[in-house]
């Protein structure tokens, strides 16, 4: 039980406005497994008070001296990963194995990436009389969500940090308890007070107040479509930055002559990966129609290997999903598949046999789902895959395209440069060819309503960065 009483604003633990506080539960057993303070638009204020005078002085430190409170927060949470995985394992329900390396990995590998970016980082140039500065935008708001909870933090305050910025961060309700180890880990750094604040609490009142706040320079949300152009009305109002990472529908297209066995698994395991929450996952796989009863064979075969368990046992392929909501929307999808005449390959809406207790679903697949359903247009979050025949190339790039976002994709072939080519006419933000892994060092974001702006990479730093001119007369000569 970690029961967290005090929010971090202005360098110290301090006690929230309210007496009120957020039960997390875990995903595998429904039980309290920690509890946080429910914070109030007043300590929302207070933090955001606090950022706001930090600013100056963060913004003037030097990027090199940055990047070496970056690297502190880098080994501080080098130090504590094991028990970040652990925390998130229960919060969200990924394996035990997979969360210690995935989401307990990559905030550790993120803000090392950043330490070092900070002081390699070019932020002056010239162009012909004037020089180029690159600022830091100023005080910005962080809301965060519950399915890669401490990775998407990381993914926002280590670039933020880096960039000059002072950082108000809102966790998930859902997945709160990693923000507080983050945050002892920045007590232990030495991190000048209000440099990073966190102050948890429910989105219709932090989140809301945060987007609304003067004094915030720019709003960084990730989460879904509809909660996103909420943060975005509420910003523009006061023209804020808005940078916004949101939902996805990402096709996987096998081509004519990929290795099917290949491509199926690799596709199955993008759709299913973290029980399916994953905004990138692979969630329609496009297959010739020649090929589609190999490809449904396989597909249904590779998910009845994902043994659903404890996600901290060892055998434990798949995990819960985060909570009772997430649980009966997507048995909602799965049973909404079947009325509208998908074939249902495997899983179905049934509670899995053995687990009375627990958000879990069966890991699902449908075959010969028509491109324009629901479960083929609308953004499941959850283990289910559907499969959808194509005639032509063609047919599979027009499929792949008639959705709403553009986040993620991928494209099989025997030929990379054939994959390439189809690759380029994908309106998505990421296209993975033939299973290639995920890269840190690329810009991640998504075109149409998966969102605007770009993480990760140098593009994420630049994500906080302003452009000033400052123009120069040339020096006369007496």
């Amino acid at each position: 039980m970690l029961d967290r009483t005090m929010l971090y604003i202005n360098g110290e633990w301090v006690a929230p406005d309210g007496k009120d506080t957020i039960d997390v539960l875990s995903a595998s057993t429904e039980r309290v497994i920690g509890r946080v303070p429910e914070g109030t638009s007043r300590d929302l204020d207070l933090a955001v008070r606090a950022a706001r005078i930090a600013f100056p002085g963060w913004m003037a430190t030097p990027p090199a001296e940055r990047g070496s409170f970056l690297r502190k927060i880098h080994e501080g949470l080098k130090a504590r990963a094991d028990e970040i995985g652990k925390i998130i394992a229960g919060e969200v329900g990924m394996p035990l194995k997979l969360a210690t390396r995935i989401q307990a990995g990559s905030p550790v590998f993120l803000f090392a990436m950043y330490a070092k970016m900070a002081g390699e980082f070019v932020f002056e140039s010239r162009a012909n009389g004037s020089l180029i500065v690159r600022e830091p935008v100023g005080v910005v708001g962080a809301i965060t969500p519950w399915n890669y909870p401490l990775h998407q933090i990381a993914a926002k305050v280590a670039p933020a940090l880096a960039a000059g910025c002072t950082v108000v961060l809102k966790p998930s309700e859902v997945a709160p308890l990693n923000a507080f180890v983050l945050a002892d880990v920045i007590h232990a750094a030495g991190l000048p007070p209000g440099v990073f604040n966190l102050v948890s609490g429910y989105g219709p009142v932090v989140g809301e107040a945060m987007a609304t706040h003067p004094d915030v320079d720019m709003i960084s949300f990730t989460g879904s479509t509809r909660a996103g152009k909420r943060v975005a009305e509420l910003a523009a109002q006061s023209v804020k930055h808005v940078a916004l990472e949101l939902g996805g529908k990402s096709a996987s297209i096998v081509l004519d002559d990929a290795d099917l066995a290949a491509a199926v698994k690799g596709t199955v395991s993008a759709c299913f990966l973290n029980s399916g929450q994953t905004c990138s996952a692979h969630t329609r796989m496009l297959v010739p129609e020649s090929r589609y009863q190999d490809a449904a064979k396989l597909a249904a075969e590779t998910a009845a290997g994902f043994t659903l368990g404890d996600p901290l046992d060892d055998s434990t392929k798949l995990g819960p999903l985060t909570s009772a909501v997430q649980r009966e929307r997507v048995r909602d999808y799965i049973r909404k598949g079947i009325e509208e005449g998908a074939e249902l390959l495997t899983g179905g809406p049934e509670a899995p046999e053995g687990f009375d207790q627990g958000y879990y679903v069966k890991p699902t697949v449908f075959g010969r789902v028509d491109p324009h359903s629901t479960i083929a247009q609308e953004e499941i979050f959850g283990p289910v895959l559907a499969i959808i025949p194509f005639d032509t190339e063609e047919d599979a790039i027009r499929i792949a395209n008639e959705s709403i976002y553009g986040l993620g994709g991928g494209v099989w072939s025997a030929d990379p440069e054939h994959a390439l080519r189809v690759a380029r006419r994908l309106r998505t933000g990421q296209v993975d060819i033939n299973g290639a892994p995920f890269n840190f060092l690329a810009p991640f974001g998504g075109f149409k309503q998966s969102g605007r702006g770009r993480e990760l990479g140098v593009a994420g730093l630049e994500e906080y960065l302003e452009y000033k001119a400052i123009q120069m007369k040339p020096e006369t000569s007496s």
